[in-house]
């Protein structure tokens, strides 16, 4: 069988990833604070970048501004007073000025020399419950080996000061420690209970009745105490609030209920939440909405960015190495640096502009909310943005990710404005947000005693056109964070 070669050509088209294109879109989905720190690193890695109050044409130009050739007259003026003040200070003998300055002294000065503390001892943190109940336990005089257990205890509570581990895991703990030998149920009782008495009461239980004990023991409550019996023989009852059977059972009058309920509710849920370690974090808006002469005006924030532009030096040195023909290596090393600035320029012009056109679309289509409120918030989905100002549903979603809009009506997520809407028998669809708003409100209009079932609040919508399922009620109702009506039901 004979072999033989061909030569065909085929005409294909497919998209290719540039590099500047996957930097300009690796910079569109960015934070602020994220693009901050790209944008800072860069201006230290690139030598080309430079922050100027101006921005920078990156076409090449054959000659210098006037506003260039001004800066540099000046900086060689300043240059010449410089040297002008060098001889000066030539003339004068410092020698002999610090001599007479140091006059009276026996010798030379000795100085002490004096290492600084490491930078990781001058760090401080607020403590949290580990190091809270760590500290308490290092304070106890207890046994070495009782010690060791108690802090396997407290390395198995979660945030909320609950014990995760069971007391047989903790047993078998010592085996890893110490293979062969393992912790005794005893010696681990007796470390538990320790750390149980330690501060904040209702600490490494296993479970919220346990630490809703726990700190009943630490208000010293009588073990006949109505709140104990509650805990103890109903609790089940007390979950559900079903407070008329809690006082048949118990046999007490429903008056008496009311006060030690309250007591029970003022105790901690989470005993370990007030040594969370968690931080506010400050939202930055990305762009701000303000009106001015009636007419709704978008303003980019780019406070704290650099403005990025090349620097002259290096644009010089560039030509200068292409028409003096120097070596090949350095002239392609700014080649590349240069490239590189001019992709970074570009792609964060291009963010800009994209983010501005979809907060101008945002703006355009939402502004009925802006004028009266959320009431008014219409409908409106990616698409519909991406329609109006002519790019994909991609773009949109990656502009919109994780930034922020100050409006006069507050500040609000991008994505805020992007929800389905709900039909209606007249008029447009309405906003699901709104449906919420006004589920919200006929919650709080309700009476305590007798609570607006999931049922009713569907009809009161169904009567004014808002065309709703009763399960589509109780999926907003649970997003609000509002429970039942049963659970919401106040019987005192």
């Amino acid at each position: 069988m004979a072999l033989e070669q061909k030569l065909s050509l085929k005409l294909a088209q497919k998209l290719v990833m540039t590099p500047s294109l996957q930097q300009a879109i690796k910079l569109l989905q960015m934070t602020r604070m994220e693009l901050q720190t790209v944008v800072a690193q860069e201006l230290v890695e690139n030598p080309v970048l430079e922050d100027g109050d101006e921005t920078f044409e990156t076409e090449d130009s054959s000659e210098e501004s006037e506003e260039e050739e001004g800066a540099e007259a000046a900086a060689e003026e300043t240059a010449t007073d410089e040297l002008d003040h060098q001889e000066s200070m030539d003339d004068i003998d410092l020698e002999a000025y610090f001599n007479d300055y140091l006059e009276g002294s026996t010798g030379p000065a000795v100085f002490e020399a004096r290492e600084a503390p490491p930078l990781e001892n001058t760090l401080t943190r607020e403590p949290d419950l580990y190091d809270h109940l760590l500290w308490q336990l290092h304070m106890s005089d207890v046994s070495e080996r009782l010690r060791e257990i108690a802090e396997v205890i407290i390395g198995n509570l979660d945030p909320d000061g609950f014990l995760v581990a069971s007391k047989e895991e903790i047993q078998l703990m010592g085996w890893q420690e110490e293979p062969g030998h393992s912790y005794t149920p005893e010696d681990v009782d007796e470390a538990l209970a320790l750390v149980q008495a330690f501060d904040p009461p209702g600490v490494a239980c296993h479970s919220l009745k346990e630490s809703l004990s726990r700190q009943l023991d630490a208000r010293a409550e009588p073990p006949d105490s109505l709140a104990r019996r509650i805990i103890d023989e109903a609790w089940e009852l007390f979950l559900k609030r079903q407070f008329q059977q809690i006082a048949r059972q118990l046999d007490v009058p429903l008056s008496d209920l009311e006060p030690v309920v309250e007591s029970i509710r003022g105790l901690q849920i989470r005993p370990g939440r007030k040594f969370s370690t968690e931080r506010t974090h400050y939202v930055e808006p990305d762009v701000h909405i303000t009106k001015v002469s009636g007419k709704y005006v978008i303003l980019l924030n780019d406070d704290g960015m650099p403005r990025l532009r090349i620097s002259n030096a290096y644009r010089r040195m560039l030509r200068s190495m292409v028409n003096d023909g120097k070596e090949a290596d350095a002239r392609q090393f700014i080649k590349e640096k240069l490239r590189s600035a001019v992709w970074l320029i570009k792609s964060l012009d291009q963010r800009q502009r994209t983010i501005y056109k979809v907060a101008d679309s945002i703006v355009r289509q939402q502004q009925a909310f802006l004028e009266r409120g959320i009431e008014y918030l219409r409908p409106m989905v990616l698409r519909d943005v991406a329609d109006d100002i002519g790019m994909h549903e991609s773009t949109v979603s990656r502009v919109v990710s994780n930034k922020y809009m100050h409006t006069p009506r507050g500040l609000y997520p991008m994505k805020f404005f992007f929800h389905s809407g709900i039909d209606r028998e007249y008029g447009a669809d309405i906003s699901s947000l709104t449906v919420k708003r006004k589920i919200e409100h006929l919650i709080q209009d309700e009476d305590p005693k007798r609570p607006v079932s999931d049922s009713e609040l569907t009809r009161m919508l169904q009567r004014e056109g808002i065309n709703i399922a009763r399960r589509t009620v109780a999926k907003y109702r649970d997003e609000l964070g509002v429970p039942s009506s049963t659970n919401r039901k106040q019987i005192f």
